[in-house]
């Protein structure tokens, strides 16, 4: 279907009353009405980016080959003849954090049957099915020189990101990646735009699950080429110099809106060592672009260049799932916050060395006002961010283990951490209210950080198109609004 704004959306809602029930009776009922899409066949270990989520195992698992498929589960979900069946919406299944993907002794819709990839007659727009992942979209469109933003990582789901915001390595030319068209409670499938619904194509963009279960997109397309690579690793001793190079990219009040970069720290617990680099993006095929120079001049340990496509460089191959931890934070660029922050978290962690190990990842990410600007023009969202705020960056914090055993440790050394670099932010003054849903842990409040204005319209939206709370109550993964 298509929309005269950037993008559209397809979700599902209903209405129904919460209580007790066997899971027997939901995974029956479906079978009933839906025939071999439900299975109790499990998910493969590798299905599922976390192990939190892996090792979830729901009673049955609905497969959904149309839009249909998933009106008519839904419908018996919420139908107040199958009380309390309790469900999860599973695309790329990239969401670490468990439940959130995944329902334990539930019912969860696997989506990946619906990932057909097509471009408009134009190609102005590409209809892509929320089971799809990058790599789908991305192979699809460079045969046509052309490209939709969406995830920096090829198997990260297309729903997922898009419910969540969406930065990519387009997000300063084109905006937040998000945009929406659902299917209403009384089951009837509808276009939902900036002309059709615009309070629910508002909520849509960055609101999460909380309005429907996603089965299409139709998202706007731009012409795009090859583009530039460009990735340096550092000493730790130059954790300075990287962070005074990085935030003069980040900072610079006319940002290069081709930019698309990260500058990280890793730290292997086991091996007591950290690591310096910076993943410096071109969305032009230009080797060694002048805006980088500054990275570029710090001594490096390996510095490398290269012209590749959108596909190649979003191309991953699934790898066993590990224990992950996501949390985040937004600041106003600082390269003096960084280095704060950087020796905060040495001191936190360098004698913290769990079973198994761990290891900590720490990225930060431009996010600039021109990036604010481009959202505004395609309608705006409800992320509560306006470009006159000015350049900031965003901070994802993050780790990974093997052993499950560690869990309980690692997640209580993370909360500490995390609360020591935030009172960092704030003691310089930087730190800013919102949290980007993707990045943010299920400690977080990302909906609330859009600012109680934009809270109170999601949760009206939600009033009007839920009005038993079935996406609240229902759906208990992801982030609710009360």
């Amino acid at each position: 279907m298509r929309l005269a704004e950037r993008s559209t959306t397809t979700a599902l809602v209903a209405a129904a009353a919460v209580s007790a029930v066997s899971y027997d009776t939901c995974c029956a009922r479906l079978a009933s009405a839906l025939g071999d899409i439900v299975t109790t066949t499990p998910f493969s270990a590798n299905d599922y980016f976390s192990i939190q989520e892996s090792t979830l195992v729901p009673a049955c698992i609905v497969r959904p080959r149309s839009a249909q498929d998933v009106s008519k589960a839904v419908t018996i979900l919420a139908s107040s003849r199958t009380p309390g069946c309790q469900f999860a919406v599973k695309g790329g299944g990239h969401t670490p954090a468990g439940g959130f993907a995944n329902i334990q002794g539930g019912v969860t819709f696997d989506m990946g049957h619906l990932n057909a990839t097509m471009l408009s007659e134009k190609g102005t727009s590409v209809a892509v099915g929320a089971g799809a992942v990058w790599n789908n979209v991305y192979g699809y469109l460079d045969a046509f020189n052309l490209a939709a933003a969406g995830g920096r990582n090829g198997l990260v789901g297309v729903g997922g990101l898009l419910l969540g915001g969406g930065i990519s390595h387009f997000s300063p030319r084109v905006g937040w990646a998000c945009d929406g068209v659902v299917v209403l409670a009384n089951g009837t499938l509808a276009n939902v735009s900036a002309t059709s619904h615009p309070d629910l194509y508002r909520a849509l963009k960055g609101g999460g699950n909380n309005f429907g279960v996603v089965t299409s997109y139709e998202l706007k397309t731009f012409p795009q080429g090859n583009m530039s690579v460009n990735t340096f690793s550092y000493d730790v001793s130059q954790a300075g110099a990287v962070f005074d190079a990085f935030n003069d990219v980040a900072a610079a009040p006319n940002f290069d809106p081709y930019v698309s970069l990260q500058a990280g720290l890793l730290y292997a617990s086991a091996a007591k060592a950290w690591s310096v680099s910076a993943s410096a993006y071109y969305t032009k095929p230009v080797l060694h672009p002048k805006v980088y120079s500054g990275l570029e001049a710090v001594p490096s340990i390996s510095n490398t260049s290269a012209i590749t496509s959108v596909a190649s460089l979003a191309a991953e191959n699934p790898t066993p799932p590990l224990n992950w931890l996501f949390a985040t934070l937004t600041l106003g660029t600082s390269s003096e916050t960084m280095l704060d922050i950087f020796k905060t978290l040495n001191g936190s962690l360098y004698d913290f060395n769990p079973a198994g190990g761990v290891t900590w990842n720490f990225a930060f990410e431009p996010l600039p006002s021109v990036m604010l600007s481009q959202s505004a023009a395609t309608g705006g969202n409800v992320l509560g961010l306006k470009p006159e705020d000015g350049n900031g960056m965003v901070l994802l914090f993050s780790a990974l283990w093997p052993n499950s055993s560690s869990s309980d440790s690692i997640y209580q050394k993370g909360r500490d951490t995390f609360t020591a670099i935030k009172t960092v932010a704030e003691r310089k003054g930087v730190l800013r209210k919102f949290e980007y849903l993707n990045y943010a842990g299920p400690h977080q409040s990302p909906l609330a950080s859009y600012g109680a204005d934009n809270l109170n319209f999601l949760r009206q939206v939600s009033k009007k198109y839920d009005p038993t709370g079935v996406f609240q109550h229902k759906v208990p993964g992801g982030f609710k609004l009360w």
